[in-house]
């Protein structure tokens, strides 16, 4: 299965490990310290001459709440942008890039393995993911599989596109 691909109702898929450029913060998205720091992940990429690639967020709170429960300023998150197979060093790229813009000082090289995960295109806002949410979660009951780490949004659409109704979001939540 490919990294940029899921279905429009519930799967489980499995995936290996990845490795891309990341930057972690907390606040809101959309806010000041989430767009400095996609800002910096995407200056990086461009000074590595690597190709573009959808935009990708790992999301936790550290509150008993749901995280619909707990202020957008207290999410924490996980930005991520995919290198491609054989990307060299970053420190080159991040030492020419922080010169003009500081928050460049904080991506770092990441890999992570997934795992095995249920998944699902979200099509339409983000305020409407809930509903997708719910669909994912009833897959997981219905399996006996339980949540097995950090929840994973891979943006395939701009996230400033004004009509969200067009955006196509990847949910993914890795499973045991």
């Amino acid at each position: 299965m490919s990294w940029y691909e899921a279905a429009e109702k519930p799967e489980i898929a499995e995936f290996g490990p990845v490795s891309g450029l990341a930057v972690t913060g907390r606040g809101e998205p959309g806010g000041a310290e989430y767009g400095a720091s996609v800002g910096a992940l995407y200056a990086v990429m461009g000074a590595l001459g690597a190709p573009m690639v959808p935009l990708e967020g790992r999301w936790w709170v550290e509150d008993e709440r749901s995280p619909f429960e707990v202020p957008r300023e207290e999410w924490r998150w996980h930005l991520f942008l995919r290198l491609p197979d054989g990307a060299e060093a970053i420190e080159g790229a991040v030492t020419e890039v922080r010169l003009g813009l500081p928050a460049a000082a904080r991506v770092q090289r990441v890999t992570f393995t997934e795992g095995r995960c249920v998944q699902m295109l979200h099509r339409g806002p983000y305020a409407d993911e809930p509903a997708s949410l719910a669909e994912m979660d009833a897959l997981m009951k219905a399996e006996g599989l339980a949540v097995n780490g950090l929840h994973h949004e891979i943006y395939l659409s701009d996230p400033n596109e004004p009509d969200q109704a067009k955006a196509r979001t990847i949910l993914r939540q890795p499973v045991r």
